[in-house]
This record gives structure tokens, C-alpha cells and sequence, in this order.
């Protein structure tokens, strides 16, 4: 497995877990069931690439990668400051499109960034971005 590669699953499986800990971060807050089950099918299909990231970079006798501790904190700090001042669906909605938002322009980077990843950790990449991309129309209709 070559570096690109390598590099490429580190940043997909940090993204997900990203994405993972702002849903959970904001489940306690949603009020619509179908709102929460919008954001739980997004959570079950970020432990699905989460899970093959994880065995592809065990494979590579890689160790997983943690979101960067100064971009949890903010996202973290944006989550509770928004939604404690507007306690609404709405609010859910609109922070995390936000986060799907850098989260596809996070991955595009990183595909753009190693161009010579192997088609196995492109296709984690893309299909990563379509699950950002659908959760961010399915958010919609709450904004």
C-alpha cells in the first residue's frame, strides 16, 4: 500500500469520526423522529467506511487517525453555542449542513492531494462524500 494511499484512509477514517461525534453530539437535542432517523442512517453508513478504513489501514499495519483536537473543539463549541441559543430542528439542520459542507471540501482536497491513493481508498473517498452529499439534502427540508 503506498503512501497516498495510506494517507488518504487516515483522513477519510478522521472525517468520519468527526462526523460521527457531531451527530451523537447533536442526537440529544433533535426533536423530529424522522429528523433523528435521517441522522442515524448517516451515522450507520459512516460506521460501514469507518469500519472498512479501519481494516484496510490494519491491513497496511497502520494505526487510524483522530480528528485534529482544535477542529473537534470548535465544532464542538458550535454545536452547544448554536443550538443552546435556538433550540430547534431547524438549528440541528443548519450546523450540521454546515459540517457536511467542510467535510466534502476536506475529502476533495485530500483526493485531489493524493492523486496516486489506490482505487480502493478512492472509492471509500467518494462514497464518503456521497453520504455527506445526501445528508446535506435530506437536511433541507428542516433548515
Amino acid at each position: 500500500m503506498n503512501e497516498d494511499t495510506i494517507n488518504l484512509l487516515k483522513e477519510c477514517n478522521s472525517g468520519i469520526k468527526m462526523g460521527v461525534e457531531s451527530i451523537n453530539n447533536v442526537m440529544p437535542y433533535v426533536k423530529s423522529e424522522d429528523l433523528k432517523n435521517v441522522l442515524n442512517a448517516c451515522k450507520d453508513k459512516h460506521a460501514v467506511l469507518g469500519d472498512e478504513t479501519h481494516k484496510a489501514l490494519i491491513e497496511a499495519d497502520e494505526s487510524t487517525k483522530n480528528a485534529h483536537p482544535v477542529a473537534q473543539v470548535m465544532s464542538d463549541v458550535k454545536i452547544r453555542a448554536s443550538i443552546t441559543m435556538h433550540k430547534a430542528d431547524s438549528t440541528v439542520a443548519d450546523v450540521m449542513t454546515d459540517g457536511c459542507n467542510m467535510g466534502i471540501k476536506s475529502i476533495y482536497r485530500y483526493l485531489n492531494q493524493y492523486t496516486s491513493a489506490d482505487d480502493n481508498a478512492k472509492s471509500i473517498a467518494n462514497r464518503l462524500i456521497s453520504a455527506e452529499q445526501e445528508l446535506r439534502t435530506d437536511l433541507r427540508s428542516y433548515l
